[in-house]
């Protein structure tokens, strides 16, 4: 199933839960059963189609078993959503899910169209084919099952599975889509399910960086990454591998690679932890501009104040970040800080506002012009300092940090937006990781 993870807890090959489905393993015969999955760039005209169909032809020629997992073509999928807002402004989630999904099947049968001219034998899968079985939540549906038998069947006939992503069916036999960056958590999903040796993200870039190169241009391509440490540095703004996905891989044991659709050269592994036998004290720096700082001042130091204060944002689906709570020298009031989204930061303050006589506060600050960055790596667990030269960087620099907030594997600032920049630039060299 889909779950989460437990923060900060890595589990075992041992302890990790069987892939979905549980049939034969690859075919010793055959090098490596490989999930390929082509993002919207990769696919966005029948040109691109080709080049990715000869990167499949390629693993096929070198004995692999593939199944390729595709996205709509760049710009549809926006195009569709527009329609359904066109035509209906309270709209059925159902239908509004026909009708996005109808891209990822133009594309994946396109594909098949293209290998079949190449000589490869292949067929297009919708997510009810397979079946990809989902819950009833439709727009951000979650994975529940996966029978891949019949795939793995026609693997042993030498055919190429070529699915749709971004989509399965509910359990009114309705197509689901499965929300943002539901591509990569179909591919995913389908490589644990299918027990696949790896799963390729091929993208528009060559794979994880240090950092934003466009922000720190001595930023360098990272050879191997942990999944915890992929899965911190996508939950913190970097767009390489969505959430999602990086959650299944971690808690399934699929190993992904991150590569270039346009480019033959060496990606980014994405691996289990014991797999990487050197470990770097911090693997990389990420950011979010995403973000917003509320600080309710004077609140009454006294049991459930917290509650009442987040209670309500719950109930408003807004998520709270980074909290920090400071006690006045009476230890009677406190000043509580916390962070949400930049763009939750009006209605949170609305909320907020709305419940002011049950929180009891004297004032309500907010501020949307600030960043979040992180330092990031497995290296930590086992070594000290790395706070102390986070902030000992960012003093020299005259950048002052508002809030923090760490775990096992990572130490998260909160700075004002102008800073953002030379604050990465500054901690990424102190770190090491400038390429040479």
């Amino acid at each position: 199933m889909d779950t989460p993870p437990v923060p900060g807890k890595r589990q075992s090959a041992a302890a990790r839960p069987e892939p979905w489905s549980s049939f034969v393993e690859s075919d010793p015969e055959k090098m490596a059963r490989i999930v390929m999955k082509f993002g919207g760039t990769s696919v966005a005209d029948i040109g691109r189609i080709e080049n990715a169909a000869r990167r499949v032809q390629r693993e096929v020629e070198a004995g692999h078993e593939v199944a390729v997992v595709v996205s709509a073509m760049a710009g549809v999928t926006n195009q569709l959503v527009g329609y359904v807002q066109e035509t209906s402004k309270i709209y059925d989630a159902r239908e509004y899910d026909a009708i996005v999904a109808s891209g990822e099947q133009v594309t994946a049968g396109l594909m098949a169209l293209r290998l079949q001219e190449m000589g490869i034998s292949a067929r297009s899968w919708l997510g009810w084919q397979i079946p990809i079985r989902t819950n009833e939540v439709h727009g951000k549906a979650r994975i529940e099952d996966i029978d891949g038998s019949e795939i793995v069947r026609r693997f042993g006939e030498g055919q190429v599975a070529v699915v749709a992503g971004f989509q399965g069916v509910s359990p009114n036999n309705r197509i689901a889509t499965l929300g943002r960056g539901g591509s990569d958590t179909s591919a995913v999903a389908v490589a644990a399910a299918l027990k696949a040796d790896r799963c390729d993200i091929y993208t528009d870039v060559d794979g994880v960086y240090t950092t934003d190169p466009r922000i720190v241009p001595k930023a360098r391509k990272i050879e191997k990454i942990s999944h915890e440490e992929m899965l911190e540095m996508a939950s913190l703004g970097a767009k390489v591998l969505q959430t999602r996905s990086v959650e299944i891989a971690m808690n399934h044991g699929v190993r992904l690679q991150v590569l270039s659709s346009f480019e033959d050269k060496p990606g980014t592994l994405v691996v289990d932890e014991e797999e990487i036998v050197e470990q770097q004290v911090v693997s990389g720096i990420a950011y979010s501009r995403d973000e917003a700082k509320i600080t309710l001042v004077k609140v009454a130091d006294k049991p459930g104040v917290a509650a009442n204060i987040f209670g309500p944002l719950t109930d408003a689906s807004i998520n709270v970040d980074m909290i920090v709570q400071s006690v006045s020298p009476d230890g009677e009031r406190t000043d509580m800080t916390f962070t949400v989204a930049r763009t939750d930061l009006d209605r949170a303050v609305q909320v907020l506002k709305s419940n002011h006589d049950k929180i009891g506060y004297e004032s309500l600050l907010s501020d949307g012009d600030v960043v979040k960055i992180s330092v990031i790596g497995v290296g930590m667990r086992s070594h000290a300092g790395v706070a102390q030269t986070m902030f000992r960087t960012l003093a020299e620099k005259g950048i002052n940090i508002q809030v923090i907030s760490t775990s096992e594997i990572k130490i998260s600032t909160l700075v004002a937006e102008e800073y953002a920049e030379l604050a990465m630039r500054a901690l990424h060299t102190a770190y090491g990781l400038d390429a040479a």
